[in-house]
């Protein structure tokens, strides 16, 4: 393709964002007088679902430029720039929430359970089905999976049944000393995983066969950085995605606090909302994986969300509620405790072979579906 060509494909795949920009600079024209459309209900939902969708076509933009950062820069940069990039939407939106409206301690603990929840159940389970109708059998790097699995099992429970156990403050929650190991157990963790990822053990993460010489396919080189464009370029406008979509966080969650009082909805549907909505590109990137056969990228995108979100979230919303001066509740209920061992105990189950088949996907959709009824009639 023509230098001309590969500029009207970069220019075609921005035009989503026109409608992003557009609502950027309604609300920066309008100010505080759009709070006015609060009291009218019809017009509120409609703003929310707008807002949302905005902000889902801003993350994925987010997604795709730092995609293209990932092919450019090769490793560990490329992976270093995409799960900071979702990260910090993940952060960012949990942290604005927390900050708005009343203060509802629990909403972190309950926003990274809907993601454990939703990922290994919901995204797994659905990619596991879809794969196996179209391939019957799929294949994915074992020890890739097992080094995933062991920091995930592992901050989980430290970092979500633990708190429910300790005695040195009352309630689900760790002391002061208690909350700094967790903040330098999940650092620590997640930076040893990030070393073995992308040097001493990358064959972990790739997929049976593949050549990871100087960490790319050299014959996928050129091509890859011919299409990415410039770096600049790719920077540039990654940012300049990332922080629409922090600015259109902060009305949304506007929206969603004064939802959830007016329909007087459990704060685990407000904590699904927000999971949803950072879980939309990394879910769709992870399903479209599967479809297309390649097995150890789904794993590699669905398991590094749930890890990125324990390792990273865990630690900045500890770091928030300090700032804030909100003691944040991190011990998960009984119910929750159980459901969240149960679907640890079954993913463990499930990438243990090598292969993945139907029975499998049925089962993590079973336990997503008991999950979602449990919001309901806990």
């Amino acid at each position: 393709m023509t230098t001309a060509g590969l500029r009207r494909n970069a220019l075609a795949s921005e035009v989503a964002s026109v409608p992003l920009l557009a609502t950027a600079a309604l609300f920066v024209v309008v100010g505080n007088r759009w709070l006015a459309i609060l009291p009218h209900v019809t017009v509120s939902a409609f703003a929310f679902a707008w807002l949302f969708g905005m902000i889902a076509v801003g993350s994925m933009s987010v997604v795709r430029h730092a995609d293209g950062l990932a092919e450019v820069l090769g490793e560990p940069y490329g992976t270093l720039i995409l799960t900071l990039s979702v990260a910090t939407i993940e952060i960012v939106t949990l942290g604005i929430v927390m900050t708005t409206g009343a203060p509802n301690p629990a909403l972190a603990r309950d926003t990274m359970f809907s993601v454990v929840m939703i990922v290994l159940n919901g995204l797994i389970g659905l990619s596991l089905i879809l794969g196996a109708l179209r391939y019957k059998e799929q294949e994915y790097n074992l020890r890739g999976a097992n080094a995933y699995l062991s920091v995930i099992v592992s901050l989980a429970v430290f970092g979500l049944v633990v708190p429910n156990f300790t005695v040195t403050t009352p309630g689900p929650t760790f002391s002061g000393a208690q909350e700094g190991f967790l903040i330098v157990m999940c650092v620590g963790l997640y930076a040893v995983f990030l070393a073995i990822q992308t040097t001493r053990h990358r064959s972990f993460f790739v997929e049976q066969g593949q050549d990871i010489s100087e960490g790319h396919d050299a014959s996928r080189r050129p091509a890859a950085a011919h299409g990415s464009g410039t770096v600049r370029r790719r920077v540039a406008l990654l940012v300049a995605y990332l922080a629409l979509v922090i600015f259109l966080v902060e009305k949304m969650a506007i929206l969603l606090n004064h939802g959830l009082d007016v329909l007087g909805a459990p704060p685990a549907f407000g904590a699904l909302v927000v999971a949803i909505l950072v879980l939309a590109p990394e879910g769709l990137g992870g399903i479209q994986a599967a479809l297309a056969n390649r097995m150890q990228r789904a794993v590699n995108i669905l398991l590094g969300s749930v890890l990125a979100t324990l390792a990273l979230t865990i630690p900045a919303v500890v770091v928030i509620g300090l700032a804030h001066g909100i003691n944040v509740v991190l011990g998960l209920d009984p119910v929750e405790q159980a459901m969240l061992l149960l679907t640890l105990l079954v993913s463990m189950i499930t990438f243990t072979s090598g292969r993945t088949n139907v029975l499998q996907g049925a089962v993590h959709i079973m336990l997503f579906l008991a999950y979602l009824m449990l919001i309901i009639w806990h």
